[in-house]
């Protein structure tokens, strides 16, 4: 009889262990590709209202004037951090000194647009434009809330001094020079200026239809949502061996939630932007 209650105790052990997966209750499966990432869910913040903000007669709105940053802030903050400040009606990240940094968004989705913007970069500089970014919380082991990095969901249009950064000779096959889509389309031609040079980007989301122009000429095209999309990030750093929750967070994306925060990157260096526009697609 004792052998048999070690038995049942034993099973019930087994049962357990195979119900649980071996991880903590705040992480599950994921249906698409059945790895394990964090459960998470989306900051609810209050959203700018777009009518507030000037169109042009091309249906361009504005998103940065050179004289107002009305509409931005931290991201998964409710300010603007201090290292980001309006210098000759440009947009600048100082990156020295003790003041708040990071990275910014502007307080309204997009799903399809066209996104246009200015920017030069500091000698060896690194930065990036973000889109279709969502301010995710996930919980660690501890039941403990953690914002993740913007890039966990974001794609990101790369912006680089391809010359002496040495990010622009890592990757695959030149994905994080700029104009790249970071780390996974790089671009073609490479026609990024020199730093301190100002570039004219355009990125363009119609229905997972994704274009990136950089000074005036397509350097990427590429069909989001897609097998070949899957495909492209599993031989990324955004795999889902590597980053499960970047993984799921770009790739298994439903209707609803083709949508996100356009971003601004801080990533220790100077930076300048200006005459940001967005024009909502709505065929």
């Amino acid at each position: 009889m004792k052998q048999i209650y070690q038995l049942a105790f034993l099973i019930s052990i087994l049962f357990i262990a195979i119900s649980c997966n071996g991880r903590p209750s705040s992480w599950h499966q994921n249906k698409v590709t059945n790895k394990i990432s964090p459960e998470f869910e989306d900051i609810k913040k209050e959203l700018v209202n777009l009518s507030d903000f000037p169109t042009d007669k091309e249906g361009f709105i504005c998103l940065f004037d050179g004289k107002s940053l009305k509409g931005w802030r931290g991201y998964g903050k409710n300010h603007l951090p201090e290292k980001w400040s309006i210098d000759n009606e440009t947009l600048v990240l100082h990156s020295s000194g003790t003041k708040e940094g990071g990275d910014i968004i502007f307080a309204s989705p997009f799903k399809n647009f066209e996104l246009e913007l200015e920017w030069k970069i500091s000698k060896g500089g690194n930065s990036g434009i973000f889109y279709l970014a969502r301010e995710i919380m996930t919980k660690d082991i501890n039941d403990k809330s953690r914002l993740e990095p913007i890039y966990m969901s974001a794609l990101e249009y790369q912006i680089l001094d391809d010359e002496n950064h040495p990010d622009a000779k890592l990757g695959k096959g030149n994905n994080r020079i700029s104009g790249s889509l970071y780390d996974i389309v790089p671009a073609i031609p490479q026609n990024a200026k020199p730093f301190e040079k100002w570039n004219k980007s355009k990125i363009i989301v119609n229905h997972g239809h994704l274009i990136h122009q950089l000074n005036g000429e397509k350097v990427v095209e590429c069909q989001l949502w897609t097998s070949d999309w899957k495909k492209k990030l599993q031989e990324s750093k955004f795999s889902e061996t590597k980053w499960p929750l970047a993984f799921e967070l770009m790739n298994n994306r439903d209707e609803n939630a083709r949508e996100g925060y356009i971003g601004l990157q801080d990533h220790g260096h100077d930076v300048w932007f200006r005459h940001i526009r967005i024009k909502n697609i709505t065929e």
